[in-house]
């Protein structure tokens, strides 16, 4: 659960405020993964952070969700293009993906539970960026890699 939050402090994710009067505050919950190698050995527990998103009222919380995805069969046609023509295709993975999208709506969320602030119990974070969990993650993820590839 530290590493999840640290990584919420290494991308700017959130900033912890007093709740402003009438504000609409999404919960969050954590949930628990076990990441297991080849044979089926644990080899680590993980914990993610996420925004109860199915809390959200669409044009107050969220305004456009859609994020373009690649079909199966233009994967299928990229790889054997790539094979007929010996070239090299390379995959990456980005930690935390989601973290990375920024967020257009003003939005606050819940203080983790079990990590409140004891000085601030009542304060909420405003999300910078996009959180697991929200409506318009993946088109948050989307239009930051979008732009980084353009830029490219």
């Amino acid at each position: 659960m530290h590493e999840e939050l640290n990584n919420f402090t290494r991308n700017e994710v959130w900033t912890l405020e007093a709740k402003p009067k009438g504000a609409r505050v999404i919960g969050t919950k954590w949930v628990f993964r076990n990441k297991q190698d080849d044979e089926g050995n644990i080899v680590r527990n993980k914990a993610r952070l996420v925004a109860k998103g199915y809390s959200q009222v669409e044009g107050i919380d969220f305004g456009e969700t859609f994020a373009l995805v690649a079909r199966l069969k233009a994967i299928w046609f990229l790889l054997a293009y790539a094979s007929h023509h010996d070239m090299k295709l390379y995959q990456m993975d980005v930690k935390s993906a989601f973290l990375n999208g920024y967020i257009n709506e003003l939005v606050y969320v819940e203080q983790p539970p079990g990590f409140e602030d004891p000085n601030h119990p009542d304060y909420v974070y405003r999300l910078s960026k996009a959180l697991y969990g929200l409506k318009q993650s993946p088109r948050a993820w989307y239009e930051r890699l979008r732009d980084f590839l353009i830029e490219k």
